[in-house]
């Protein structure tokens, strides 16, 4: 067997903002009082990470709710924020992908892969996660901006999702694997103040490296 010859370049299942379609869904109030699988605190700051990183990057996103008037509450200011002025498809279908509105903005933006994050794990990211593999879509799940009633539902979920062929990878590694080179300087803010503001022990690290050394990544 020859040994394959080794190149500078990405393989081919690593994301870039041009690539794919981020889904947002159901980050709203009531779904998150029975959230028990993460703390809210830290499933806020994940989901604001992902929202900035897609806003800055122009990754193109849907935010979806379900029953946002009777029910479930607004969505978090977290996730709004970065996408001013963008309409909430809101929903009665607890599965997206059974939301004719949603779908033809899938299809209007026309990305084959797919990601997802929002709340809860078992039921509103299952089900169009399944569905759009079922109908020949690529599928990643930010399973650390997701959460669940309980530990168990989150964890047998994202088991679910990943047999199924979906590809899991989390808050923090999105925004990186956006930027993924420190010499691409149009970004190179945008992606270390997003770590500085929500990127947790990481973003300490980078805001002292660069207080106290003044060093850069570059």
């Amino acid at each position: 067997m020859s040994t394959p010859t080794a190149k500078a370049v990405p393989g081919a299942q690593l994301l870039n903002p041009t690539d794919h379609l981020l889904i947002m869904i159901d980050f709203q109030s009531q779904m998150a009082f029975a959230t028990h699988s993460i703390p809210a605190i830290e499933l806020r700051n994940n989901a604001s990470l992902v929202s900035q990183a897609a806003a800055g990057f122009k990754v193109s996103t849907i935010l979806t709710t379900v029953a946002e008037k009777s029910f479930s509450g607004p969505m978090f200011d977290e996730v709004t924020a970065p996408f001013p002025g963008q309409a909430l498809l809101d929903r009665t279908s607890m599965n997206t992908w059974e939301d004719a509105a949603v779908i033809a903005e899938v299809n209007r933006i026309g990305k084959k892969r797919i990601v997802l994050a929002g709340l809860w794990t078992s039921v509103c990211i299952v089900g169009p996660a399944l569905s759009a593999l079922d109908q020949g879509f690529e599928v990643y799940v930010i399973t650390d901006a997701c959460g669940d009633v309980s530990s168990e539902a989150h964890e047998r979920a994202v088991e679910r999702m990943v047999q199924a062929g979906a590809q899991p990878l989390t808050s923090l590694q999105y925004l990186l694997e956006l930027q993924r080179d420190w010499a691409r300087g149009e970004t190179y803010e945008l992606t270390t103040g997003i770590a500085k503001k929500v990127g947790g022990a990481y973003g300490i690290g980078v805001q002292y490296a660069k207080t106290m050394f003044g060093a850069h990544e570059g």
